[in-house]
């Protein structure tokens, strides 16, 4: 790039940056940001309860309980320095 561009490109820059600042200054934007992220009613009632079956709450259930499994299963390595199915007696 030439001077000429780089120095046009630098004052799109500026101006858009400038734009952006007195954006944010503006109370109603804030108001304006707060309103598109608001949650309808229907969403609000939504609750994370047990369900027989595949269901989001038994997914992180269970993905809690294998990160656990996991972390057990390292720290057990660590500290007998022999490996899981060693010190289990499986091997």
């Amino acid at each position: 790039m030439n001077s000429k561009e780089e120095q046009t490109n630098s004052e799109v820059t500026n101006l858009e940056n400038e734009s952006f600042i007195e954006q944010q200054k503006d109370p109603n934007y804030i108001n304006e940001q707060i309103g598109d992220n608001q949650l309808d009613e229907k969403s609000m009632g939504i609750k994370d309860e047990y369900k027989f079956g595949w269901s989001s709450y038994s997914e992180k259930t269970n993905g809690r309980f294998a990160m656990i499994g996991f972390l057990s299963i390292i720290l057990i390595e660590l500290l007998s320095k022999q490996s899981f199915l060693k010190w289990a007696g499986i091997l």
